[in-house]
């Protein structure tokens, strides 16, 4: 079991494939799910998924035999989202929590070589690729959370499509204010939403239009991240040699 979560082989990488597959698909079904009324046969996919979660999180825990997996904020969004699906009373509305774990796992170390390995185009635009998704992430883990919180106390939140039209208002700051958050903890996460978010998105654009690096390791210093068009390590100045397609 160890070998399929920290190993290096073709099934291991497949195994993280696959685990990154059920998280979307867990994330597009809470999505999905927020438009349907409620019925027995979504209690009992929820139930089952719940169950696969609880199946990971014990296996992983197993794997790692460390009790400090349980003070990781990961870990936590796990639990709270394992009993978002096992509890029927509690229902799937903080399942987007998972989202957390799917970034986790894109960022972690065995994936990327992979993701670098199969897909040339994540590999020649991998920081601005990482910057979208930890955009998109925020997002919807914002509009996850102001529909948990909002579903039941504000009309105007109906479903994640009410949530995430209030979410890219905010962070656009463009504010029609047709739709509003209730109560104290909805203005304070309006607050949270505008302050992070503005944060983000200067983040964004920095890696968008700053000139982009390439990644080739320097065989004498290590450096992995140079300029396009550099002949010389900035590190140590050692001559590298930087694979390009050339100018058309």
């Amino acid at each position: 079991m160890q070998h399929l979560y920290e190993g290096h082989s073709a099934a291991a990488h497949r195994f993280r494939y696959a685990l990154l597959a059920f998280d979307l698909a867990t994330i597009l079904y809470v999505i999905v799910t927020s438009f349907l009324p409620s019925h027995t046969i979504i209690e009992r996919i929820d139930f089952v998924v719940g169950l696969l979660i609880l199946v990971d999180f014990l296996a992983r825990l197993y794997v790692e035999r460390n009790m400090r997996l349980l003070f990781r904020p990961a870990t936590w969004a796990d639990l709270i989202a394992m009993a978002s699906f096992l509890a029927p009373i509690a229902g799937e509305g903080f399942g987007f929590l998972r989202i957390l774990r799917t970034l986790r796992l894109l960022h972690s170390y065995q994936l990327l070589v992979r993701l670098r390995k199969d897909l040339f185009y994540f590999r020649s635009n991998e920081e601005v690729i990482l910057a979208l998704i930890n955009m998109m992430v925020f997002l919807f883990v914002t509009t996850g959370l102001i529909y948990a919180l909002q579903f039941n106390v504000n009309p105007d939140i109906r479903n994640y499509a009410d949530a995430l039209y209030f979410t890219v208002t905010t962070l656009t700051t463009t504010g029609f204010g047709d739709i509003t958050l209730t109560g104290t903890t909805g203005r304070l996460l309006s607050v949270g939403v505008m302050i992070v978010g503005v944060t983000l998105f200067l983040r964004l654009a920095q890696v968008l239009f700053r000139p982009t690096k390439v990644r080739e390791e320097c065989e004498t210093c290590g450096l992995q991240l140079h300029d396009a068009d550099a002949v010389h390590c900035k590190h140590c100045g050692t001559t590298i040699h930087i694979d390009t397609e050339g100018v058309y």
